[in-house]
């Protein structure tokens, strides 16, 4: 594991800046060799995980570090239009290689850009590019010359009157230009068909093979990528709702209608079940997802799952899509007191093709975990990245506080605490302290400081009033303490767990 200086006093160093952080994203996990090791395996086996502890203790880190040790995404999905049903759009998984292809395809249909003054004036001029009066070049939006401050709008209008119409008409916006021009030009001995386009400040000139190529494409039913080839392999769906979590269909006033609507496979969204596709889908507290673990549960079973408009008040209800893809590796995660609410065949599931780890909460006080405690703390410093680094001495405090916490709250003797994201906190506020003081190095006395600022509530609540009972009974007023809401509070012991 990455521990830099295992062979020496790490108090010989002056402070946390001399700690190399490890490059493998799974080595700064600190004092969970067993799951790091097991997550590892997952990975590269494209395991499922459960990871069962308290919170701060790295279930997070693990299951992110997880996504650097799988192969990177191979396919694209596509919701494709369908004429003949269009609520019922295709589903179309492009390989890599095809998504290539077709992007060098795309390329070759883009045709030649060139600049404005530099095509036949006569399509300057048409395109809205080239003044007729003055003959200044400006971009086609510019209806009217900077130059001369003459319309460039082309009106047929004929008579007294033209002028004024072509003024009025600049002024609206309104114009008889075109977006494209064609035209013959010699090649060899033969005329070929030319397309000039309107493309920003330049003009885009298609020749016959570039427009055969154009045709063949514009042949192809149209399409929307949902989930493309060039994504982070690493989904967050903690506290996710159902249409984030399994994708909808986007509600439309107009419907379909293929005038006014916007056509059903243009509204349809993935959702995370579909985005973790080849990579990892990590899911916190999953216990809180309810009656929405079963379908969690149906997309490991099919490696695939439907996306559907799930308002029925929608017009995007009758729309539907078969068969997405959906091949994750599942890391849920949970507090030990929720592990009874994970459903029964989740959890089988989970099992079946998977690991179940249950996270370590504290690590024996020894010089190598102290070690790695100057590990995560400069790590943190780095992180968070506005706050300095820490000098050996206040970091040794830190370590003192991890120990102080694993007997107190962990209730084991001369071990370092595991729930370092409280941890994290203490240094963030001492580097806070030091900031403000406009300090160079985080010292004992800005920890110390932290150290009487950061505490718990319930530390504060045990320091100023003795018990919780007692806190509540002294803020509470004769009607509150007569209440059965404020009398159930008495039931609680001050670890807050309940009598």
């Amino acid at each position: 594991m990455g521990t830099p200086f295992l062979n020496a006093n790490f108090e010989e160093y002056p402070d946390t800046s001399y700690v190399k952080i490890p490059s493998n994203p799974l080595d700064r996990v600190i004092g969970q060799d067993e799951a790091v090791k097991m997550a590892m395996i997952a990975a590269r086996q494209r395991r499922h995980l459960l990871l069962v502890g308290p919170p701060g203790v790295g279930k997070s880190m693990i299951a992110q570090a997880m996504s650097f040790y799988i192969q990177r995404p191979k396919e694209e999905i596509r919701v494709v239009h369908n004429p003949q049903y269009p609520e019922r759009p295709f589903v179309e998984v492009k390989s890599a290689e095809e998504v290539n292809a077709e992007a060098l395809e795309l390329g070759s249909v883009e045709g030649m850009i060139m600049d404005p003054q530099n095509v036949p004036v006569s399509v300057a001029e048409r395109l809205g590019y080239r003044c007729p009066k003055c003959g200044f070049y400006s971009i086609y939006t510019e209806q009217v010359c900077p130059n001369c401050n003459s319309p460039k709008v082309q009106v047929n209008t004929q008579g007294p009157f033209g002028d004024v119409f072509n003024v009025i008409g600049a002024a609206f916006g309104v114009q008889n230009n075109s977006e494209r021009v064609t035209s013959t030009r010699k090649f060899g001995d033969r005329e070929e068909v030319i397309v000039y386009e309107r493309a920003g400040e330049n003009i885009r000139i298609l020749d016959e093979k570039t427009l055969e190529r154009k045709r063949k494409m514009e042949k192809k039913s149209p399409s929307k990528v949902i989930v493309p080839l060039d994504r982070n392999p690493f989904v967050l769906a903690t506290g996710a709702s159902e249409t984030e979590l399994l994708g909808d269909v986007r509600h439309d006033p107009y419907g379909g209608h293929p005038q006014l609507g916007t056509l059903p496979y243009e509204r349809v969204i993935a959702g995370s079940v579909h985005e973790a596709h080849e990579g990892v889908l990590f899911i916190d507290e999953i216990t809180h997802l309810g009656n929405l673990q079963r379908f969690i549960l149906t997309a490991m079973q099919e490696r695939n799952f439907p996306i559907t408009g799930r308002n029925p008040q929608s017009a995007g209800a009758s729309v539907r899509v078969d068969k997405v893809p959906a091949n994750f590796i599942l890391v849920a995660a949970c507090n030990i007191q929720d592990l009874q609410y994970i459903l029964s065949p989740l959890r089988s599931r989970i099992v079946g093709s998977g690991y179940e780890i249950l996270m370590e909460t504290t690590i024996p006080d020894t010089l190598e975990n102290r070690t790695k405690y100057i590990q995560f703390i400069a790590q943190e410093i780095i992180v968070d990245g506005k706050i300095p680094h820490m000098a050996m001495d206040a970091a040794t405090m830190i370590i003192d506080e991890g120990s102080r916490r694993a007997k107190d709250i962990d209730h084991k003797e001369r071990a370092l605490t595991l729930k370092l994201r409280e941890l994290g906190g203490l240094i963030r506020a001492a580097g806070d302290i030091c900031v403000s003081e406009e300090g160079k190095l985080i010292e004992k006395r800005h920890v110390k400081e932290a150290l009487n600022m950061y505490l718990p509530v319930e530390e504060k609540i045990k320091k100023y009033y003795g018990n919780f009972s007692a806190a509540v009974s002294s803020e509470s007023t004769d009607s509150q303490k007569q209440s059965e809401y404020i009398s159930n509070y008495h039931n609680y012991r001050d670890d807050r767990s309940y009598q």
